[in-house]
């Protein structure tokens, strides 16, 4: 494409290369390796739900049987295709079996390996089908009533209650809304099980459970059908269940998913051996379902500064876009991240702003890029506040971003109230509407502000990446080259959940997602 900003793709070549090498060798550990949250989403693949006499979910008390046994790195597939093999049972009723202690799964008699594959693919092809058909569903109604256009007005719903939640999003929906995010309770993505059924008492936002994602689904679609246009829903497969929220996503239908390769090391200090195994399986499943995940490097810029940082973004982005294509997972479903997040005392900020997300547009043309509105520098001003989401509403239309998340007057006081995202709302349909073709219409001035900034953080970026590259992605987490934040490789939350590979491990699931048989 022909650049605005009179960028050197050669340079951009270079840092996707870069981070090529760098995606790879991240790859190479995350092959050998398997986790408890993989496992536990082995086992919601297979059909296992519901929790015991205590709220335990059935997947942990399979995957903690074994791991207590020390038989995990075989997998949990080997071990309930072998029971079923042996005793005629379903999942659901071998682990049953587990939690009443009638069955003790690492002494069931081995049975050949044949006869486990038998038993175990009707149950992965019917899976498989359950995720199609949820796909198939999002594109007749894409097919049928449409959407709105981009950018995505994207915006938040956060009760704590899933059905206070529910009239919320609805009425976000009738007020123009295209995306609705459930933020989740806060904590959530420190809690290695997924809780069950409906929830009514999140701190900050909402579970993410699959009752609630069922209920959400159900009635966007029925709004979606009443203003004749399909709106997209939102969760966070994030944390230390990560792919077990992906599939729950997928099983249920939704079209976005927070996935980040990094933000959980970052921000919620989970282990990175962990973080990095989970990610690769939870984009895989969002690739199959068809989902659009989003990336975080936004927070980058609330524990550093926006204008020094600007470069660590554009480097995340472009390891987040290589982990991503490893998944399976295409452009056209990567919500990468940036944000409108610079001191607005900074003279010129805004044409920094202008040529960073021109800059992001240009190097990943078929994404549909997340951008993030102004946060770090909200005060109690709702008038200013405004006028900086505004400005920020001003920048994602100019420069044609994918995923609008709108800022709210009251972001930095409360939770949102109904009219606050209907101010939001009204203010980014105004801009979008009388600026919609001026991104067509205005050149940057060569030698200016704008162009000189977009080159700075390309070439920063790069020499960052090199750096990366040469010592690793594991060390450069160490030594806080993201976000100013240093993590221990062995440190962190959720480390004792990682296991190599055994002998019999085998996972069928990526190869079908994949795109293999």
């Amino acid at each position: 494409m022909q650049s605005k900003l009179g960028l050197d793709f050669k340079r951009v070549e270079h840092a996707r290369d870069l981070s090529g090498k760098i995606a790879a060798e991240v790859q190479k550990f995350v092959d050998n390796y398997t986790t408890v949250a993989v496992e536990r989403t082995l086992c919601r693949l297979m059909g296992i739900d519901g929790v015991d006499s205590n709220e335990v979910p059935l997947p942990n008390i399979v995957v903690d049987e074994l791991k207590e046994k020390g038989v995990l790195n075989q997998g949990a597939l080997y071990f309930l295709g072998n029971a079923m093999a042996a005793t005629g049972l379903t999942p659901q009723q071998v682990a049953e079996g587990i939690s009443d202690g009638s069955i003790d799964i690492t002494r069931v008699a081995a049975q050949n390996r044949e006869k486990i594959d038998s038993v175990l693919a009707p149950v992965i092809e019917e899976s498989i089908n359950r995720i199609r058909k949820r796909r198939m569903r999002r594109e007749e109604y894409l097919n049928t009533i449409g959407e709105g256009p981009k950018p995505y007005l994207y915006v938040i719903v956060a009760t704590g209650n899933i059905y206070e939640d529910v009239v919320q999003a609805e009425a976000a929906a009738r007020q123009g809304a295209d995306i609705i995010a459930v933020i989740r309770t806060t904590g959530q993505s420190l809690l290695d099980y997924v809780p069950f059924g409906a929830t009514t008492e999140g701190f900050g936002g909402t579970f993410a459970t699959q009752e609630n994602f069922r209920i959400m689904r159900s009635a966007l679609d029925k709004v979606g059908e009443e203003v004749g246009r399909y709106i997209r829903l939102c969760n966070y497969c994030s944390g230390l269940c990560m792919p077990e929220i992906a599939v729950m996503g997928a099983f249920e239908g939704l079209d976005v998913m927070l996935n980040d390769a990094l933000y959980g090391i970052l921000f919620r200090d989970i282990n990175m051996q962990r973080t990095l195994v989970d990610q690769f399986f939870s984009r895989a499943i969002n690739s199959f379902a068809g989902v659009i995940i989003n990336t975080g490097e936004d927070n980058y810029l609330t524990t550093a500064d926006a204008f020094e940082e600007a470069h660590t973004v554009l480097a995340s982005d472009f390891i987040n876009e290589q982990l991503a294509l490893l998944a399976g997972l295409p452009p056209a479903q990567m919500g990468l991240g940036h944000a409108f997040e610079m001191d607005p005392e900074l003279e010129n900020g805004f044409l920094y702003e202008l040529a960073q997300a021109q800059m992001t547009r240009e190097i990943f043309p078929d994404a549909p890029l997340k951008y993030m509105p102004p946060t770090k520098f909200m005060t109690g001003n709702i008038f200013r506040g405004h006028i900086q989401d505004a400005l920020f509403n001003i920048v994602g239309i100019w420069t044609n971003q994918g995923i609008q998340l709108l800022g709210m007057p009251t972001e930095a006081i409360h939770t949102p109230f109904m009219a606050d995202r209907y101010l939001s709302i009204e203010n980014a349909k105004y801009i979008f509407s009388t600026m919609k073709g001026l991104g067509n219409e205005v050149e940057f001035k060569e030698g200016g502000i704008i162009k000189s900034r977009a080159k700075e953080v390309l070439e920063n970026s790069i020499m960052l990446l090199e750096k990366i590259e040469n010592e690793g992605l594991f060390l450069a987490l160490e030594k806080g080259l993201f976000g100013d934040v240093k993590r221990a490789r062995t440190g962190g939350k959720g480390l004792s959940g990682v296991v190599g590979k055994g002998d019999n491990y085998v996972n069928p699931f990526i190869k079908i997602m994949l795109g293999g048989k």
